[in-house]
């Protein structure tokens, strides 16, 4: 009886161990799953939003550039088509400076920026997403979000963040030659599935960037992040952005976003 009780014994125990398993593996998301989660909360967070943007631009020397911004954003479909507005406020340099994004979800962008100085409406090439924005460390990109379906994402793990349960992405560009990085790890709020932190790395594997979440805020029963900074680690360099007079579903509509309202601007909405 001995060795058929061990054996019932080693089958329970392969068995137990087998379901926990499973159940692991159940309880733990894709890589994927998570990015397209934070996307989706990130940048699709109600149909509609208007806030003020400020922008601290530092450099190595310690000397300050501001930006004082408005930018508007309305969502034909939730994970789809969007619209962003931003119009530049402050200083007197790009006052009037205006930015329009048609953003589509599998394919290119369409980008244009007017200048007033020189009463000049250009379109912005789709190889200029990764450039900077208005002079700050973000990127075009980094405005509008990158498209899920140009890397890879791993589920790297779970780690927190302060007192946040964060999971682990790394995200690896499917074409490499086409950016100048060759891997994003991105910290996302287990609660909220907010970005709370991003690391890039360059071609060689060294880190070069960071993103971190400062503050988020309960804003109409929707968590958004309202202080955040991008750190330059090469360039010895930060920039801050602060949101404030965040507004969502504010009734938007599509004629907001029309190459019009680069020269003409929607003061309804920018006042």
């Amino acid at each position: 009886m001995k060795p058929v009780t061990s054996m019932l014994l080693a089958l329970v125990l392969s068995a137990t161990v087998w379901m926990n398993q499973a159940a692991q593996a159940a309880e733990s998301p894709s890589g994927r799953s998570v990015m397209e989660q934070m996307l989706r909360t990130y940048y699709y967070a109600g149909k509609d939003v208007r806030e003020d943007v400020l922008m601290r631009i530092v450099n190595r020397q310690g000397q300050v550039r501001k930006r004082h911004l408005t930018m508007l954003r309305l969502d034909q479909a939730d994970g789809g088509e969007q619209s962003y507005y931003l119009y530049f406020r402050e200083p007197a340099d790009v006052e009037g400076m205006s930015f329009l994004v048609a953003k589509h979800p599998g394919r290119n962008d369409d980008r244009w920026l007017y200048v007033p100085a020189v009463d000049l409406v250009k379109r912005i090439a789709t190889s200029d997403k990764r450039t900077s924005f208005a002079g700050s460390d973000f990127t075009y990109e980094d405005v509008s979000g990158r498209d899920l379906d140009e890397d890879t994402h791993e589920l790297a793990g779970e780690e927190a963040v302060g007192e946040h349960a964060a999971f682990v992405v790394k995200s690896t560009p499917k074409r490499p030659e086409g950016v100048e990085f060759s891997a994003r790890k991105f910290w996302i709020d287990k609660a909220t599935h907010l970005p709370l932190k991003m690391e890039h790395y360059d071609l060689q594997g060294k880190l070069y960037k960071v993103y971190e979440a400062q503050e988020i805020q309960t804003i109409q029963g929707t968590p958004t992040i309202t202080k955040a900074v991008m750190k330059d680690l090469g360039n010895e360099r930060f920039t801050e952005i602060a949101l404030q007079a965040v507004s969502y579903d504010i009734g938007l509509s599509a004629d907001v976003f029309q190459e019009r309202s680069l020269r003409s601007p929607p003061t309804q909405w920018i006042r």
